[in-house]
């Protein structure tokens, strides 16, 4: 089957559902399937597998901002690179986001299969709602990664939908080079914006033990604000930007990592990552996350925006071996159910469904 796949965001910046359409692709090119990627790109793509659409432009949506690509260059692109490919069937994830996957609604060259993504709320859907839902219509089959993000979508779309999960690529982190540490370390991965909580980390590392250490990765419109802060904190390593490969290796070299975020995820990869890399988790207990972390089997979770709870919860593993190697064991097992593998089956009886008999 050619099975296009399409990405509103820039695969070239990071980001959760870039993450999940470029897995998916590689797990069902394992499949048999010929897989092409169609995204905005701000740089070389990131996979031979990857027709980019142009470069992306910064808008401002669920709290954070999203590299879309709305222009018509970048439409035109797509609707090109549909009619060449001659897909059999098109996974359109945030299928109504602005840009390519809503071109490939308008246009509909073949089965479509959307995937929503958000949860928590939508001024498009609220504002616009004839229009999504109309647009909407024109999908085959709807699929939502998580119950919060089906709330989000019937409220305003309506329709049926089925729940999958996103999925995680457990070799990359299962058998990454760990990077050297010499103290008991935390790691932060996320963009510096006040709904991930940073924050409220920086807060609690005032009640962190001296001899310890802070990783954070990424950047944001927090960034400068912070870092001024906690000038002079000797603790505190800044990365910016880091690429997979390294993240996988921060992940597997930190003693655990920690995601403070304050509400807006709707399914917790990172956590998945993290566990892939057996590295016990501190977390927010948000719903998102409790969908991937059983709290107390799989990681802390304490109350979004504590920071006196995070401090007791970051403590508590950084100096008790067993907390952290009962979280790690029970990661492990967790990790594994929520293979790429088994989700890239799951969508092939999908798009099977959605092609119907040949």
């Amino acid at each position: 089957m050619r099975i296009g796949l399409v990405c509103p965001y820039s695969l070239t910046i990071p980001g959760g559902v870039q993450s999940q359409v470029l897995g998916l692709a590689r797990a069902l090119r394992t499949l048999g399937h010929a897989v092409r990627v169609l995204a905005p790109c701000d740089g070389p793509p990131p996979d031979a597998g990857v027709t980019p659409l142009g470069n992306s432009i910064p808008t401002a949506a669920n709290g954070s901002v999203a590299p879309l690509a709305p222009d018509l260059s970048a439409q035109l692109r797509l609707i090109r690179a549909v009619r060449d490919e001659d897909f059999d069937v098109l996974h359109l994830h945030e299928p109504l986001c602005p840009g390519a996957c809503m071109t490939a609604c308008l246009v509909k060259p073949a089965p479509l299969v959307g995937t929503f993504h958000a949860a928590g709320t939508s001024a498009s859907y609220r504002w616009g709602r004839p229009a999504v839902r109309w647009l909407a219509n024109r999908l085959d089959i709807r699929c939502t990664v998580s119950d919060d993000a089906e709330e989000l979508a019937s409220t305003f779309l309506g329709g049926t939908y089925e729940r999958l999960f996103n999925g995680i690529e457990l070799t990359p982190y299962a058998k990454a080079t760990p990077t050297p540490t010499d103290r008991p370390t935390i790691l932060f991965l996320g963009r510096h914006e006040e709904r991930k909580g940073l924050s409220v980390l920086l807060d609690a590392l005032i009640d962190l033990p001296s001899d310890c250490r802070l990783w954070v990765a990424s950047d944001g419109p927090e960034t400068v604000q912070l870092q001024r802060r906690t000038a002079g904190d000797p603790r505190i390593e800044w990365l910016g930007r880091i690429s997979d490969d390294e993240k996988a290796s921060r992940l597997q070299g930190a003693t655990v990592y920690c995601a403070p975020s304050l509400r807006g995820e709707s399914f917790g990869v990172v956590l998945l990552e993290a566990m892939a890399a057996s590295t016990p988790i501190v977390a927010s207990d948000l719903p998102g996350y409790r969908k991937v972390a059983r709290p107390g089997r799989d990681a802390l979770l304490v109350p979004p925006g504590d920071a006196e709870a995070l401090a007791r919860a970051l403590r508590l593993v950084l100096s008790d071996r067993r907390t952290a190697d009962a979280l790690t064991e029970s990661g492990d097992q967790r990790a594994v159910e929520f293979s790429m593998d088994h989700l890239a089956e799951r969508y092939d009886d999908l798009y099977h469904r959605a092609v119907g008999p040949v």
